[in-house]
């Protein structure tokens, strides 16, 4: 160890970063002392220095990490290391830094946001005072680029015969076109970069200009990082500094706080063992729902079958679930449950394929075969490395050619060569270094070991931190039905803001003899009642105890915030659902928010205005007759108020012949064999959740749909001729019937729709 330290102190040192290193382990050491989890990304984990430093959190000898592949003596850009934070207090650590540095000394990176394909003809079109529909129509023509490579216009041309026909045959179209491809790449507006931190050892002033972020907050930089930050050519010669948020750190956290509340324990995350039954049990069920880089039907499906037992299979697992190293892990599952399969091509592969069962994992294994095969030293290994993730034609053609020379000198034939040299095609600017998949490895295996040891807590913890998502807080409750936790709708005298954990009998604390087994939706949940009147309502229960009835609740709370909406909001979410029926309530609001205005003047000793009673005599609200709630009702007021059913489901009329049938979305979803993929013939029934149309190429309408029943949802498609003649039907909360051929395309399952009815 001594000497890995000396060894990598004496780069360090001799490139004079040492001052970077200090202020990284700084900002790390606040973060810790202050209870924000942190993690880091990239090859820096392969460093002992930053380990013993606090920075990372992976010992670099015990995961055979490499020093070389994150700095090494012939490396010319600086150190690259990239923070994440919790992303609930990314914000603070921003702070501790212009406080600890100086505020003049410390600003976030400006970017700039350029026109785009799209939004270049909409503007062309517009400033030219063509009516919407002109640049709506043409820039609907322009798909979608792919991540990191934006559609042009001049693509759009090539692809898409219906723009170049109109092009060609409309005289407006033409000067739209015209005048978008020269403004296409221009700047249009300065914003704040996702992550990108300058510190400055003089002020700013002296290297950048400055100026306040479009909301009028924060101060920014003038100059994007390609102009700051010499490792992207810039001039000014500031390092970047990335502050990143990760939201399953901020869960983790929270779920954590829980369980010191509830139980008096203190976990600390970065000592849990790493060998934990419970945790390498949940990953080999596929309950990976909420969990950092290992949630997904694909991930989820692998993980089943590898039933990993180290924390080294889950390490490869982030690392190989990519695209062109997705392909291996069949193998690798394969050699993991059968030593006999474990080969390598050459006995000297296997000081550093041991691990992986043989086979190509990281980008460091390409690195290492290089040097140990090829006879590559550290600098000719770096250029190696860029020139694979760059894939540039003829910078590989030249290192192609001197790794076959290389292997051949160091005692192979060519046509080895050739065979290793197809090995790594897969991983071509797809590759994970092993170092980061080991810090995000650890992060998964973190959050898997919460969710198996403490599921209630943590599984609240993942329902407040994705409050602000429907869609996902769906799928959390599924994912709490199949782990047999009951998720109960708000309740007036037992919610919190967030989500709230409770234990099984009702009224009694949680602690180390009632363990928690129930969550209860919380306020700020509820759409239309506000935090105001819900921290009004919290508070009201702290101080005096838990409301007794209705009459107690008007009588006690007297906020500006409890009127019409509000009210209706805690009435239709079934918050009051102890003391009465939803739609008597509902009926009886006016003169319930009559009673509580009243109720508040007697206690001024003012006259009352509930009819016309004297003071003395209000003493309980008198509910008038009125018809109950049906259970449609309720279920609609919870999808209208809370975003999804809580209390029932839409389909529970039909739940008998459901659940008689042979056939459902999660047999679909989880059959092992996928024969029930490639074009099998299936009839299911659903509701539709979600329904997004879309324009063909063709100029026709058709339809993805989020369809779930009882059991699980799927993707289905509506193509054009199928959306026409149903058109009315396809829409969100839309009880359906549906007939169609499965699809399963990288291992994602849909449905194309052949025949649907409402039923």
């Amino acid at each position: 160890i001594n000497g890995r330290v000396e060894y990598e102190l004496k780069i360090i040192f001799n490139k004079g970063y040492s001052p970077y290193f200090l202020v990284v382990g700084d900002l790390l050491h606040y973060a810790k002392e202050n209870g924000i989890l942190t993690t880091i990304r990239g090859s820096v984990a392969g460093s002992m220095v930053t380990y013993l430093l606090g920075i990372t959190n992976v010992n670099p000898i015990e995961y055979k990490l490499p020093f070389e592949r994150f700095l090494n003596p012939f490396r010319p850009s600086a150190p690259d290391i990239d923070m994440d934070f919790a992303d609930n207090r990314r914000d603070e650590m921003i702070e501790y830094t212009k406080k600890k540095y100086g505020e003049d000394r410390v600003a976030q990176i400006g970017t700039f946001g350029t026109m785009m394909a799209r939004g270049a003809v909409r503007d062309v079109a517009r400033a030219l005072a063509h009516p919407y529909a002109i640049g709506d129509r043409l820039s609907k023509m322009i798909p979608i680029g792919a991540q990191g490579m934006p559609m042009t216009i001049d693509h759009a041309m090539e692809i898409v015969s219906e723009l170049r026909d109109a092009y060609k045959n409309e005289k407006d179209t033409k000067e739209i076109i015209d005048l978008a491809k020269k403004l296409e790449g221009c700047v249009r507006h300065i914003s704040v970069h996702a992550a990108g931190v300058v510190i400055a050892p003089l002020p700013l002033t002296e290297y950048t200009p400055l100026q306040y972020d479009p909301k009028g907050e924060a101060i920014i930089t003038q100059y994007d990082m390609y102009s700051i930050d010499p490792d992207y050519g810039g001039g000014v010669g500031l390092l970047k500094f990335d502050f990143l948020g990760i939201r399953n750190l901020a869960i983790l956290a929270d779920a954590i706080s829980l369980v010191k509340k509830f139980y008096n324990i203190n976990i600390d995350i970065e000592r849990i063992p790493l060998d934990d039954k419970k945790t390498f049990s949940l990953l080999a069920r596929g309950q990976t729902e909420g969990l950092f880089q290992l949630n997904g039907a694909g991930i989820t499906r692998y993980l089943k079958e590898l039933k990993p037992t180290s924390i080294h299979d889950i390490n490869a697992m982030v690392a190989l679930y990519r695209p062109g190293p997705m392909e291996i892990i069949p193998e690798y599952i394969k050699r993991k449950h059968n030593s006999k399969l474990v080969k390598y091509l050459d006995p000297r592969m296997k000081k550093f394929l041991g691990e992986s069962y043989g086979l190509i994992v990281y980008q460091d294994d390409l690195l290492f075969s290089a040097i140990e095969l090829a006879g590559y030293n550290w600098e000719e290994a770096d250029k190696f490395r860029k020139a694979v993730g760059k894939k540039i034609p003829t910078e590989m053609a030249a290192q192609r050619e001197k790794f076959t020379k290389g292997i051949i000198k160091n005692g192979q034939t060519p046509e080895f060569a050739e065979k290793l040299w197809k090995l790594f095609e897969p991983f071509q600017a797809y590759g994970f270094n092993k170092a980061h998949a080991a810090s995000y490895g650890r992060v998964a295996y973190q959050t898997a070991y919460m969710k198996a040891n403490y599921p209630v807590e943590y599984m609240a913890a993942i329902l407040t931190a994705e409050s602000g998502d429907i869609e996902k807080i769906s799928e959390i409750i599924k994912e709490c039905k199949n782990m047999d936790i009951p998720v109960l709708p708000p309740n007036i005298n037992e919610s919190f803001g967030g989500f709230t954990c409770l234990s099984e009998k009702q009224g009694v604390n949680i602690d180390k003899e009632n363990k928690s087994s129930k969550i209860r939706f919380g306020f700020y949940t509820i759409k239309n009642l506000g935090t105001d009147i819900s921290n009004a309502i919290i508070a009201e229960r702290k101080t005096r105890g838990a409301f007794k009835s209705i009459s107690d609740f008007l009588d006690r709370i007297k906020h500006k915030n409890l009127n019409k909406k509000s009210m209706e909001a805690l009435i239709k979410s079934g918050s009051m659902d102890e003391w009465g029926d939803r739609g008597i309530f509902l009926f009886n609001l006016e003169d319930m928010l009559i009673y509580n205005h009243a109720s508040g003047k007697q206690n001024e000793n003012q006259t009352s205005l509930f009819g016309g009673l004297k003071d003395t005599e209000i003493q309980t609200f008198k509910f008038k007759d009125a018809s109950k709630a049906t259970q449609a009702e309720k279920l609609l007021w919870e999808k209208e108020l809370l975003g999804l059913y809580i209390s029932g489901h839409p389909l529970d009329r039909l739940r008998g012949k459901l659940e008689s049938r042979n056939i459902n979305i999660r047999k679909i979803k989880e059959n092992k064999e996928n024969n029930l993929g490639n074009g099998m013939q299936v009839t299911i029934a659903g509701i539709i959740e979600t329904a997004r149309q879309v324009i063909t190429k063709n100029n026709e309408r058709m339809a993805f749909l989020k369809i779930s029943d009882l059991t699980d949802s799927i993707e289905a498609v509506a193509f054009p001729t199928i959306f026409k003649e149903s058109i009315d039907i396809l829409v969100a909360e839309k009880c359906i019937a549906l007939s169609g051929k499965v699809s399963n395309r990288n291992g994602e399952k849909s449905i194309i729709i052949e025949a649907v009815k409402e039923i």
